[in-house]
């Protein structure tokens, strides 16, 4: 595996790369203090798998700097490093597909297990910001199937369709079946939408 660090604080760079190793000891981290070398990054190695940036980053604002990443990095999961979860532009950042949100004052064994959970193809975001998320829109109640609402507890533990299928004793394709079908019935677009939105109903 491959993942690429963009942060212009090279002590946290130098931090997150440690538990990285951590937990993967054989992929391979990059770092970039700015967007230029993120994207030289990115043209020398086209087969990142894993983003992290910082969302604050002094060379481009925060939504040119996502959109640019994904423009370059077509196949990378991405994810957001952010001083804090305080903004006012978190539900765009939550509507974008991102795979995780990390606050930098978040604890290290939390850290561990939200980086543990990206690495298996699963999604993290600090419950108190999908509560101010949900706290920000309403939504009608929607009934959902009992298979529905079994997968879309998984999905708020941030599991991956692999470890759904696994929890389920189901294929991964039937797995997919189901989140597609509970995108549609709470009106999401992605994962996190959907827990959010579910959120609001009172499920999760």
């Amino acid at each position: 595996m491959k993942i690429l660090i963009i942060d212009d604080h090279s002590l946290y760079r130098d931090g997150l790369r440690f538990n990285l190793a951590l937990l993967m000891p054989d992929a391979q981290v990059f770092d970039a203090e700015n967007m230029t070398q993120a994207l030289e990054k990115l043209k020398q190695n086209n087969d990142i798998n894993l983003i992290l940036a910082n969302w604050d980053m002094p060379d481009i604002k925060w939504k040119d700097g996502i959109k640019t990443i994904k423009e370059n990095s077509k196949n990378s999961q991405i994810g957001v490093i952010a001083s804090s979860s305080e903004n006012n532009d978190i539900k765009k950042i939550l509507n974008m597909g991102l795979c995780c949100f990390l606050p930098k004052n978040i604890d290290a064994k939390v850290l561990n297990s939200a980086l543990g959970l990206v690495l298996n193809g699963g999604t993290y975001f600090p419950p108190t910001l999908l509560k101010q998320q949900s706290n920000n829109t309403s939504l009608n109640g929607k009934h959902l199937t009992n298979r529905q609402t079994e997968v879309l507890q998984y999905l708020a533990q941030g599991l991956s369709n692999k470890q759904i299928a696994y929890q389920m004793n189901v294929s991964e394709a039937t797995v997919k079946l189901h989140i597609n079908a509970l995108l549609r019935a709470v009106g999401a677009t992605n994962r996190t939408q959907a827990v959010i939105k579910s959120q609001q109903m009172g499920i999760v």
